[in-house]
C-alpha cells in the first residue's frame, strides 16, 4: 500500500495539472451531493418564540405568532395522493422509464377503434357522441378550454366541463379541451379522432382539427331560485320564450339550457329564458304560494302563472362575467386581500376577478390554482398586473408592505375545519377520518388557533387602509359585499355584472358539503381557548368603530 501511495505522489508531482483537475472533479461531486440532500426534504415552518409581548386584549396572556415566509407555500399546497396536474408547456420526449419500452406501431384506424373501448368506459359519468371538426376561426365548442401536453386524460377533461356546468366535453390534438353547451360544427370520420391522450394511451382524444366530442350526465339539476313577480318589460328581460302546453320544469329547463341562457322562468303554459339583470335582478322574492300552479304534464309540480314567475337556474355559464384580463397598465398601489387560511381566501379571489374582470394575484404561487384559471397566481405579487394580492401573512413588516386591505374573515370553527380538510385533503376534499381522530388535529387547533387572533389583530393594527368584510355576511348578502369590496379596488363594476357574478358564485373551490363529521372535534376545552380568542377579536373590532364579530360565532 505504501508503494502505490508513493508512487501516485512521484506520478502527481511530474504532473501537477491531473492532480489539481482530479482534485476539481472530487469538490464538484462532493457539492452536489451536498446540494441534492440540502433540498430534498420537506419544507418546514420554524416554530416561532413565544412571547407574552404578542398578546393584544382583555383577559387573553398569550395568542401565538406564526407567521409566513415569502417562501412559504400555506402549508401543504399540493396534497399527497391527490391528482397531478402537468405543465401547461409542450413535451414531445417520452418518458424515461419509457424509453426503454418498445412503441405499438398501429396505423390511424386501430388507434381509433382502441379510443372506442377506452370510451365504452366513460359511460357511466359521459356518452361519446362523435368526432367533429373544429379550428381555430370557428369553434364546435364556443366555452371553456384549457390545455396539458403532458398528462391530458378524457375523465380530467369531462371533469373539468361538468364542474362549470358545460353539457359537452371536447378532446383535440391529444391535449386540448373544449367545452361548450351546444356542438356548431360538422360530423367528420372516425378515422381522424385518431391522436392518443398525453396522459393516457390507452384511449384518444381527438386528432388534428378534429374534436372527440363527449356528452356530459350533469352534476347536479337545475337550481331554485324562487318566485318572482313578472317584470314590466318581459319581452326585454326574458328574450326567449316558448309556448308549452304540455309544460313541466324540465321542459322549460331543456329549453332554455339549448338557447343556452342561465334563467328558465315558468309562466303558465308559457317558458321564458334570458339573464339576471337590472330589469330582473332576483333580489326580491315572493311568497312560494302564489306561483303554486300545477303543470299541465306533471301534476306534482308547479309552474307559476303569468304573473307570478317560477325560476331556475340552469347550468349554462354566464358568460357576461367571465372575461378577464392583467391590469392595462401597472397599479399604483397594492391592496391585499388578507384572511387566516380557510376563510374563503380564494373564493373571494374568484368573486372580485368575475366583479372586476381583472386577475387577482397572490403572495405564494399554487400550481393547482393557475391551472384552474387563476393566471395571476404566477406573476411576482408586486408586478402591478393584478388587481389585489392573497395573503395569508401577519406581522408589522409583511402588512405595511400594502397601502391598502381587504381583510376577510371568518368564523374560527369553521375557518379552522375548512383549513384541516385543505392542508390534509386538497383545495376541494376533505381530511380523513384518521387525522380527525388522531393526533394531528389537536396539534393542529393548538398551533393554528392563536393565529387566527393574531392575523386579524396585526391587520387592525399595521395596516394603513382595511376594510373589513365577515365571510358570513358576503355568503348572505353577496352583491352589497361585493360593491364595497370592488369600490375599495377603485374599480367601477355596472351590474350586471356584478348580477352575473351572483350566478356563477360558487367557483371550482367549494366542497360539496356531503362528508360533514357527525360529531364535534371540539373538545371543551378547545371551545374555552378559542372562545376567548373570540372576544378578543370582538373588542378589537368595536374598539376601531367596526360591527363586532357575528353572533354566530359564539356557540350556542
Amino acid at each position: 500500500m505504501a508503494k502505490l501511495l508513493l508512487k501516485l505522489q512521484r506520478y502527481f508531482r511530474r504532473k501537477p495539472v491531473r492532480f489539481f483537475t482530479l482534485l476539481a472533479l472530487y469538490l464538484a461531486a462532493g457539492s452536489l451531493v451536498f446540494l441534492h440532500s440540502g433540498f430534498s426534504g420537506e419544507p418546514r415552518v420554524a416554530g416561532s418564540p413565544r412571547s407574552p409581548a404578542a398578546a393584544e386584549g382583555p383577559g387573553l396572556q398569550y395568542l401565538g405568532v406564526m407567521q409566513l415566509s415569502r417562501g412559504f407555500k400555506a402549508a401543504a399546497t399540493i396534497p399527497a395522493g391527490g391528482r397531478r396536474h402537468g405543465p401547461w408547456f409542450r413535451n414531445t420526449s417520452r418518458e424515461p422509464w419509457d424509453r426503454g419500452k418498445p412503441r405499438e406501431s398501429s396505423g390511424p384506424r386501430s388507434r381509433a377503434l382502441r379510443g372506442r373501448s377506452g370510451r365504452e368506459k366513460e359511460e357511466d359519468r359521459a356518452r361519446y357522441i362523435g368526432c367533429y371538426e373544429d379550428n381555430t376561426r370557428h369553434r364546435t365548442l364556443r366555452g371553456m378550454s384549457f390545455f396539458d401536453y403532458k398528462k391530458m386524460t378524457v375523465f380530467r377533461c369531462q371533469d373539468n366541463c361538468a364542474e362549470r356546468g358545460y353539457l359537452y366535453a371536447g378532446l383535440e390534438f391529444g391535449a386540448e379541451c373544449y367545452c361548450g353547451h351546444k356542438i356548431q360544427a360538422p360530423n367528420a370520420s372516425e378515422a381522424e379522432c385518431n391522436m392518443e391522450c398525453k396522459g393516457e394511451r390507452s384511449n384518444t382524444c381527438g386528432g388534428a382539427n378534429r374534436l372527440s366530442v363527449y356528452r356530459l350526465e350533469l352534476a347536479q339539476d337545475a337550481i331554485f331560485r324562487g318566485c318572482f313577480r313578472r317584470p314590466e318589460n318581459v319581452s326585454i328581460a326574458l328574450p326567449a320564450s316558448q309556448l308549452m302546453l304540455n309544460m313541466s320544469v324540465d321542459k322549460c329547463v331543456d329549453f332554455c339550457t339549448e338557447k343556452e341562457f342561465p334563467l328558465a322562468a315558468l309562466a303558465g303554459t308559457t317558458c321564458r329564458c334570458g339573464f339576471p339583470s337590472t330589469l330582473f335582478p332576483l333580489h326580491e322574492r315572493e311568497d312560494e304560494q302564489l306561483c303554486a300552479h300545477k303543470c299541465a304534464a306533471e301534476e306534482f309540480e308547479s309552474c307559476g302563472s303569468a304573473d307570478f314567475l317560477l325560476v331556475y337556474q340552469t347550468q349554462v355559464q354566464d358568460n357576461r362575467c367571465m372575461d378577464r384580463r392583467f391590469l392595462p397598465s401597472r397599479a399604483k398601489q397594492l391592496v391585499a386581500l388578507a384572511s387566516f387560511p380557510g376563510a374563503g381566501n380564494t373564493w373571494a379571489r374568484h368573486l372580485i376577478e368575475l366583479a372586476t374582470g381583472f386577475y387577482t394575484g397572490s403572495y405564494y404561487f399554487d400550481g393547482s390554482l393557475y391551472n384552474k384559471g387563476f393566471k395571476g397566481e404566477r406573476d411576482h405579487w408586486r408586478s402591478g398586473r393584478t388587481i389585489c394580492i392573497k395573503t395569508h401573512e401577519s406581522g408589522q413588516k409583511e402588512i405595511e408592505s400594502f397601502d391598502s386591505a381587504i381583510l376577510l374573515i371568518r368564523n374560527p370553527y369553521k375557518a379552522l375545519m375548512a383549513e384541516f380538510n385543505r392542508k390534509y385533503g386538497g383545495h376541494i376534499g376533505f381530511a380523513a377520518h384518521a387525522h380527525w381522530k388522531g393526533k394531528e388535529w389537536p396539534e393542529f387547533v393548538a398551533n393554528y388557533a392563536p393565529w387566527w387572533a393574531t392575523h386579524t389583530l396585526d391587520w387592525l393594527r399595521f395596516g394603513r387602509k382595511v376594510l373589513v368584510v365577515h365571510f358570513e355576511d358576503l355568503k348572505r348578502d353577496l352583491f352589497s359585499q361585493l360593491q364595497r369590496m370592488v369600490a375599495l379596488l377603485g374599480v367601477t363594476a355596472c351590474q350586471d355584472r356584478l348580477l352575473c357574478v351572483e350566478g356563477q358564485k360558487d367557483g371550482n373551490f367549494k366542497r360539496s358539503g356531503l362528508r360533514k363529521l357527525e360529531y364535534d372535534p371540539y373538545t371543551p376545552e378547545m371551545r374555552k381557548t378559542i372562545g376567548a380568542y373570540i372576544r378578543t377579536v370582538d373588542a378589537a373590532l368595536r374598539l376601531r368603530n367596526l360591527s363586532g364579530v357575528p353572533e354566530d360565532y359564539y356557540p350556542r
